[in-house]
């Protein structure tokens, strides 16, 4: 099967700061692809070459089967892209907008198209742009981005400034995309977002991609909080039980009156823990879900808190 986005080797050079040291990527037909990292990370800087923005310093780059560089508009036509800061003609309406960008991209006839998205983003197309708001101008973004029903989307920061119903309309428009045989790449600094909507992960860091996953292997990767009250009288041999619990670590005891509350970190062996438990009196239990953003910002490490601007 041929990639919908493959880029080989990738780097990127700006003067003496190397933005991208050779990123290999591949992006299957169908498929839903999170691109997540650090601010500087080069989530921007991969879409922009993908796209043709801004060219290679070396390595090669694939767009439904073709090089962006000489792929022309007919290739341009097939793409869906929102960038990461919007410029638009702020002279025009949101509908005339639209209609314009529109038939720039082959479809005269997306009139329909463009008002079902409106109404479902809860965008007034008769606003001028310059009237409109951070937020609605994202939903301008997202719907020529999705109206002429690209063969692929690429999306930084999709929702970016959205309310968070919004939010999940444009998850709903990402998932019906993909029944359609579409294929989206986003980026995101939002982990929860990723988790709901994509079925893979690419996650970069300093310019290199330190991880390819599903988002499946990485919530079992992940650790669960859990949290269990038992009588004080029980606490001492249950704690007993749960530190021969080899995956289940950080344990802390808080006493409340008569009642004792055991916190922890579950990695795994979930059996393990419930047989630990018959043996006690159970006033109340949280095992909560996989935290996914615990094993991103693992990966992130010493860069998580870096505030540059992506490249």
């Amino acid at each position: 099967m041929t990639p919908v986005l493959e880029a080989t080797a990738l780097t990127k050079r700006y003067g003496r700061r190397t933005a991208l040291h050779g990123v290999d990527l591949q992006v299957e037909p169908g498929r839903i692809v999170g691109l997540i990292g650090p601010n500087g990370a080069g989530k921007t800087t991969t879409m922009r070459i993908l796209l043709d923005i801004i060219r290679p310093t070396s390595g090669t780059v694939r767009v439904l089967g073709h090089d962006p560089r000489v792929g022309g508009p007919a290739l341009r036509r097939r793409i869906g892209y929102l960038p990461g800061e919007l410029i638009m003609d702020a002279r025009l309406c949101a509908r005339g907008l639209l209609t314009h960008y529109a038939a720039l991209n082959g479809d005269a006839h997306a009139a329909p198209r463009i008002a079902e998205l409106a109404d479902r983003l809860g965008l007034d197309l008769s606003r001028p742009v310059s009237s409109l708001s951070k937020g609605n101008k994202q939903k301008v973004g997202l719907v020529q981005a999705f109206a002429h029903r690209p063969d692929v989307l690429i999306l930084d920061e999709p929702t970016s400034g959205l309310d968070p119903l919004v939010q999940q309309q444009f998850l709903g428009l990402v998932r019906e995309a993909t029944t359609h045989g579409q294929t989206v790449l986003l980026s995101s600094h939002v982990i929860s977002e990723i988790d709901q909507a994509a079925d893979d992960v690419v996650i970069l860091r300093d310019g290199r991609i330190v991880s390819v996953s599903s988002v499946a292997d990485l919530r079992a990767a992940a650790e669960r909080d859990v949290r269990v009250t038992v009588d004080a009288a029980e606490s001492a041999a249950l704690t007993e039980r749960l530190a021969r619990i080899p995956s289940l670590g950080e344990l802390r005891s808080v006493t409340a009156g008569d009642r004792v509350t055991i916190s922890g970190r579950l990695a795994d062996g979930l059996d393990d823990l419930l047989a630990a438990l018959t043996h006690s009196h159970v006033r109340d239990l949280v095992i909560a879900e996989p935290d996914l953003e615990r094993v991103v910002l693992g990966f992130y490490g010493d860069h998580a808190d870096n505030d540059g601007a992506d490249q």
